[in-house]
């Protein structure tokens, strides 16, 4: 299964997160993208644990439904492995070899670069062009992840009666749909430094982007999940309950300052801790925008304080925000949605590639 196949009909943007799957479908009208469907379905507690998938037939069912909501008739889709399940080196090859001899030639160096027997991956690569060194060369995007990580996501995808196309890398997906946002930020985004800091349920990642190409992404464990529990715990509510709570409010007067505040707080000094990994790692010690992404990117105030702990221009991740959209999508929704459809989106944009 290829991570990097070219495809001509429209594909589904899949994202499996530990607590939910999205799915979404992109149509190029004229210049301009349009929404043409998506649905956000939760996953049963445990389904998806630090992004591996523990219950094939849980996502699947997720998947189905998401689909039913969705309305899409479209079977054709677009997957992504974690970063942290796949390995990504830049190596030079000759230039002017055909595609196949290429893949012999990766197939005898890879185990250079690969840490695990060959028939355990899933290999791929991409011609990224000349190499600035030599011009008898060019450089090459290698990519592999463990069959595993992949035979998983084809897996749920294939039992929810879809054809898997394309498999991906989450961070590449994202950087896909930052090509979107860049459009919106100063010279779009020529010669800045983006860090996009993807708040999810249980994973936060840091992808920062310079002059529109990733140059670092991490993950840590942090996310909404310790707030949805910090709920359960004050009010004695099930998970299910809290998690409704925290979306749909009815909680008590209290629960701003005591659970929410401190959460932002947390959310703020994991922004920082996340950066200062970077500037330690590289030659960086400012970027110059964090974008929000990840469910948790929607909580009111949130962009705010990062901005305050920070001194860090901080907006929300709206790859939308230029697309037309399908009648029967509620735009306010859309945009409510929209931090959270990142990955989803790159990959329904591996469409149009």
């Amino acid at each position: 299964m290829g991570l990097f196949r070219n495809s001509r009909p429209p594909l589904l943007g899949i994202d499996i997160s530990s607590t939910a799957v999205k799915v979404l479908e992109l149509r190029r009208q004229d210049s301009r993208y349009r929404v043409e469907s998506y649905a956000v379905e939760p996953l049963p507690p445990n389904a998806v644990v630090e992004k591996s998938i523990a219950n094939v037939d849980a996502v699947a069912d997720a998947l189905r439904a998401a689909i039913k909501r969705s309305r899409t008739k479209n079977k054709l889709a677009a997957v992504a492995v974690p970063a942290s399940m796949a390995i990504s080196k830049v190596i030079v090859m000759p230039a002017g070899l055909k595609d196949e001899e290429m893949h012999a030639q990766i197939e005898l160096q890879a185990d250079q670069y690969i840490p695990y027997p060959l028939e355990e991956v899933n290999l791929d690569f991409q011609v990224l062009g000349p190499s600035p060194q030599d011009p008898n060369e060019v450089e090459v995007l290698l990519v592999a992840s463990r069959s595993e990580n992949v035979d998983a996501r084809i897996g749920a995808l294939e039992a929810a009666g879809l054809t898997p196309k394309v498999v991906d890398v989450e961070s590449y997906a994202m950087e896909n749909a930052f090509g979107l946002i860049a459009k919106q930020l100063q010279g779009e985004g020529q010669d800045l430094t983006v860090a996009v800091v993807d708040i999810g349920a249980t994973m936060t990642t840091l992808t920062v982007i310079k002059n529109n190409e990733i140059v670092y992404t991490r993950e840590q464990v942090f996310g909404g999940k310790q707030l949805t529990e910090e709920i359960m715990r004050r009010y004695g509510l099930s998970y299910e309950e809290a998690g409704r709570a925290k979306r749909q409010g009815g909680l008590p007067d209290s629960y701003e300052e005591e659970v929410l505040e401190p959460f932002k707080e947390a959310m703020a000094q994991q922004v920082v801790r996340s950066l200062q990994f970077f500037f330690g790692a590289s030659q960086h010690n400012s970027v110059d925008h964090i974008l929000l992404a990840g469910g948790c990117a929607a909580i009111t105030g949130a962009p705010e304080l990062i901005e305050q702990s920070t001194g860090t221009p901080t907006s929300v991740a709206n790859p939308f925000s230029n697309m037309a959209v399908a009648s029967d999508i509620r735009p306010q929704r859309l945009t409510e949605d929209a931090p959270a459809l990142m990955i989803a989106c790159g990959l329904a944009l591996r469409s149009f590639d």
